[in-house]
């Protein structure tokens, strides 16, 4: 019998030929995230989980840097607030930390990603209509079938996958794409 981690290579390594099919996607948000950033917006950014993790990690690839030795771009994750988190979650519901912050940090030409590896996430969903009603654009990050999000978002980019973990390993690649396609489209760093 193989090891827990071959088999875990070999899931990963079946998912990662499947990609190539994402391709299209991928670039058209790179270049929709560059020219919201190019216009004076910013990007936030919000998940669950391991997606809260991956929205703080592209976050501060954008703030910090990624490849290119840059001026810091405007990226934000909200699920970094603890405070504004258990406020809100308290005072509202848990299904409003985000959507709360959307509203009062957000303003049209900004970008949403979301985080989501069931496409069903409450409180993503609610960010993302709390986004749509202030003319954010939004990116759906996605796993399975996309779920609610897949339709509730202006563009979504869905792995192919049922494996929580492989899904999150795709979305860190999507990820760190996105944020490649914007330091090429800017023009940035050296």
């Amino acid at each position: 019998m193989n090891s827990l981690f071959l088999q875990n290579l070999a899931e990963h390594d079946a998912l990662m030929a499947a990609l190539p099919a994402l391709d299209e996607a991928v670039a058209a948000a790179g270049r929709q995230l560059a020219g919201l950033l190019k216009g004076g917006g910013k990007l936030m950014f919000c998940g669950n989980g391991g997606s809260a993790a991956d929205s703080q990690h592209l976050a501060s690839e954008l703030t910090g840097r990624f490849i290119k030795d840059r001026r810091p771009l405007a990226g934000l994750a909200l699920n970094t607030d603890t405070s504004a988190l258990t406020c809100i979650g308290n005072d509202y519901s848990f299904d409003e930390v985000f959507a709360r912050q959307v509203a009062g940090l957000g303003r049209a030409g900004d970008g949403l990603i979301a985080i989501s590896t069931s496409g069903n996430s409450r409180n993503v969903l609610r960010a993302v209509a709390a986004a749509r009603e202030v003319g954010i654009w939004t990116l759906g990050l996605l796993g399975r079938d996309g779920g609610q999000l897949r339709e509730a978002c202006d563009a979504a980019i869905v792995v192919p996958s049922q494996v929580t973990a492989r899904i999150q390993e795709a979305h860190i690649l999507i990820g760190h794409t996105l944020c490649g396609l914007i330091e090429s489209e800017l023009g940035v760093g050296q």
